[in-house]
């Protein structure tokens, strides 16, 4: 026994000593990969641009990417600022001839974040460089993407979809039903339907008025800078998804989408011509891990003078936050400090949020008030800045947003869930206490609510609709009667909600900026753009990584398919006090 003991302790403290050496030599690696001078790019070469990640607005620096380490962390996107930069970069660099799109079968990523990417795409085809894109399959997102490229190459045997935008819902009523829980919920506005999956196992009429509005618009607008781009006319666009016309790939050349259809090698015969290299030598492809170590060709501006952008995205929380959540503490203190520091002149809030908790986005609201009497604030919508994303937004004195965000929903729930049949018919619990004043256990899910309780909660929800709706008309200069006409809880999209006050500028991040830039009288080119929050380390970033990736993986092993709904139910534990969120978990494809 005493032997066996020895073993066992040997080998926790070998594991342990690995582990360390481990973790010391990544952190070697991080520090020598961070003091590395430029990469060299070669002549001739191209930017490829692989989009089999999910964009996300920032994506923390990964030393390792370039290396084969098989216990590496995985990738946690493609950042949306790294691709704009990287392209702003390689539209002045003498040794980038061109960009090459390797395009995903289905593009994880939000509208407004594609039409960035696609408008900075237009913005480097000026420099009489070329833009190739390729595709298996291009979904509508994908191929809107695509569109903006001088050639599109589609897979003989592969799709293009062109068919319309849908969005569809996940309804729990029934769960709830066969689970004997019920839902306790509380929402102002008609059209705030985020808690409509609890209680309802459809769409309710106004549900569908305002996302069929949004769909439509944004679809609208997809198909107008496909049109202007593929020299079409939208209404042959309209004709061909009503029909279903392009079924094959010969369809998509026939009717002008794409402008050939080849396979993988062809496109790279094509660009060796293009770039004048034998059949027998290799492309000199750059991917963006590399070429964002290279040589800057867009020059910073003086160090002293700034414009902050500070990255907001995810989920509103109290607390720190995280990558994918934003805590409000952590928001808060970035824009505070932002606003005392005397390099920065202005700030953008970039905001990528669905809302999430009422008291969370006030918190950061606060800031932002405070923030706008001593320096301009703009705030910069990306796919969704929403009920308290858009809450986020109002105290600015610009808002910016892309014609296809999703954003306005003013309007807030609240939602408490009885289990107490769920407890004692499925699981044969029963719960008694005892307390000391009579609504001492007030929100307890193990028993029902009184009506009395439940007139006191309403109540709390319609003051706080009060409140939003009372400082959203205070920033957008607005009586409340008429911010009430255009809120309700009701969704806009970007170009809905320049046409009725919600929004002041259609643009980008870039607009965002050189507004915030103009407002504070500063020179182009004479100012640094900061990004906030500051990137985590490299070990923070690579422990943090592995974590995540462990329950992703764990989640999507026991769920698979399943596992988005599995994660909505579970983020219910989330949803503490009165909510300003979107209706749901918009998902449009």
């Amino acid at each position: 026994m005493l032997q066996f003991l020895k073993y066992v302790l040997a080998t926790i403290i070998g594991l342990f000593v690995f582990s360390v050496l481990l973790l010391l030599i990544l952190v070697g690696i991080g520090s020598a990969a961070s003091s590395e001078e430029p990469v060299a790019i070669e002549n001739n070469s191209v930017l490829k641009l692989n989009f089999d990640e999910p964009i996300v607005e920032r994506a923390n620096a990964d030393p390792l990417a370039d290396l084969e380490i098989p216990f590496g962390p995985t990738p946690s996107g493609i950042g949306l600022v790294q691709v704009k930069r990287a392209i702003a970069n390689a539209k002045l660099d003498p040794n980038i001839k061109g960009i090459y799109l390797e395009m995903s079968m289905f593009l994880d990523a939000g509208y407004a974040s594609l039409e960035e990417i696609r408008n900075a795409l237009i913005d480097f085809r000026q420099s009489k460089k070329f833009v190739y894109a390729y595709g298996e399959v291009f979904s509508e997102k994908a191929y809107y993407l695509a569109s903006a490229a001088d050639r599109i190459y589609l897979n003989p045997d592969g799709a293009l979809e062109l068919n319309g935008l849908s969005s569809q819902v996940p309804f729990f009523k029934g769960t709830f039903e066969k689970l004997d829980i019920k839902p306790e919920i509380f929402r102002v506005g008609e059209f705030k339907s985020a808690v409509e999956p609890f209680f309802l196992d459809e769409m309710s009429k106004a549900s569908e008025v305002q996302t069929l509005s949004y769909l439509s618009s944004i679809n609208d607008h997809s198909f107008g800078a496909i049109a202007k781009a593929r020299g079409l006319q939208v209404s042959e666009l309209k004709r061909l998804a009503d029909s279903l016309l392009v079924r094959q790939p010969e369809d998509a050349l026939k009717y002008k989408l794409v402008t050939h259809v080849g396979y993988y090698d062809q496109v790279h015969d094509d660009l060796r011509k293009l770039l004048r290299v034998e059949k027998d030598e290799e492309v000199n492809f750059v991917g963006l891990s590399k070429y964002s170590k290279a040589e800057k060709y867009v020059k910073e501006g003086e160090f002293g003078t700034r414009v902050a952008v500070i990255v907001a995205s995810g989920e509103i929380r109290s607390g720190e936050g995280s990558d994918e959540v934003i805590g409000s503490d952590k928001i808060a203190e970035t824009i505070r400090e932002a606003r005392l520091d005397d390099k920065v002149k202005a700030i953008v809030l970039r905001i990528n949020s669905p809302g999430g908790s009422k008291l969370a986005s006030d918190v950061m609201w606060r800031e932002v008030m405070l923030a706008r009497k001593e320096k301009p604030v703009i705030a910069s919508m990306s796919d969704v800045a929403a009920s308290g994303g858009y809450y986020m937004a109002m105290g600015c004195d610009t808002i910016v947003a892309q014609p296809n965000t999703i954003t306005g929903s003013i309007g807030i729930f609240g939602v408490l869930f009885n289990v107490q049949d769920f407890l004692k018919n499925k699981l044969g619990v029963t719960v008694d206490g005892v307390k000391t004043n009579a609504y001492a256990d007030l929100g307890l899910p193990t028993r029902p609510l009184t009506e009395f309780e439940r007139k006191v909660i309403q109540q709390e929800v319609n003051k706080g609709y009060d409140d939003f709706v009372k400082k959203a008309a205070q920033g957008r200069d607005m009586t409340e009667e008429q911010l009430r006409n255009i809120a309700s809880g009701r969704v806009w999209s970007g170009a809905e909600a320049k046409a009725n006050g919600l929004v002041d500028v259609l643009g980008g991040l870039d607009d965002a900026i050189r507004i915030a830039a103009k407002a504070a009288r500063l020179k182009d080119g004479g100012y640094r753009v900061k990004y906030l929050p500051e990137e985590q380390s490299f070990t923070e970033e690579l422990i943090n990584r592995l974590n995540g990736d462990q329950e992703e993986r764990i989640l999507e092993s026991q769920f698979g398919i399943l596992t988005p709904y599995v994660k909505q139910i579970r983020n219910l534990q989330y949803m503490q006090g009165i909510q300003a969120r979107l209706p749901y978990d918009v998902q449009i494809r």
